[in-house]
């Protein structure tokens, strides 16, 4: 049975990760749905996505500086990194938006986004349970379960959303835009799974 460390706050670190990480996503929504203020926007993302690095770095900074850490150290730093990999992709997508001048959204991106910031709290969901002995939880392969369908169901929005670009626009700069758009909406869900996959391994790693 795995028995945790008794430092709580690498987990509380963590925590403050994933919830960094939902609040980009829920900006993120609001600019898509909002573009008329995509400027306020951006610095909000900006200013959340500096949140989360100061955070990062704290936990990096504590490991470091730490003998014993509550779980491996490659454990505690590669869920850190992923975390922080998906508010930093968030914020680079709103700024390419800002970038581009684009005035009005496709409508395929607010759905997107809505499933981003969905499986963000999910994600954040996972993180608490970790925090909370995830060898007690009865929820947690359910929250596991929660992120890969909803990673599916962001595949299926991405493919989607390309393949109504490609039949509808014709101006290949505009292509080009919107093509980089989703793949980075794709790639921060993609790193929602990606952290799921890494929790469901260590399930296994310290049963």
């Amino acid at each position: 049975m795995l028995k945790l460390g008794k430092d709580d706050s690498f987990f509380d670190l963590l925590e403050t990760q994933a919830k960094i990480a939902v609040k980009a996503a829920e900006v993120f929504l609001a600019m898509v749905k909002d573009l008329e203020r995509a400027k306020t926007h951006t610095d909000n993302l900006l200013a959340i996505e500096s949140e989360g690095d100061e955070i990062t770095h704290k936990l990096q900074n504590k490991l470091s500086g730490t003998f014993i850490a509550p779980l491996d150290k490659e454990d505690l730093s590669e869920l850190s990194h992923l975390l922080d990999d998906v508010t930093d992709c968030i914020e680079s997508v709103g700024a390419r938006i800002g970038m581009y001048r684009l005035t009005v959204c496709r409508p395929d991106i607010v759905p997107m986004a809505g499933n981003l910031l969905e499986v963000t709290r999910v994600a954040c969901a996972a993180v608490t349970e970790l925090h909370n002995q995830f060898h007690r939880s009865k929820s947690l392969p359910g929250v596991l379960v929660k992120i890969h369908t909803l990673e599916n169901e962001s595949d299926r929005l991405y493919r989607t959303a390309l393949t109504k670009l490609f039949d509808e626009e014709t101006e290949p700069i505009a292509i080009l835009k919107w093509k980089e758009i989703y793949d980075r909406v794709e790639y921060a869900t993609d790193r929602c799974e990606t952290l799921a996959n890494v929790v469901e391994n260590m399930i296994v790693k310290y049963a």
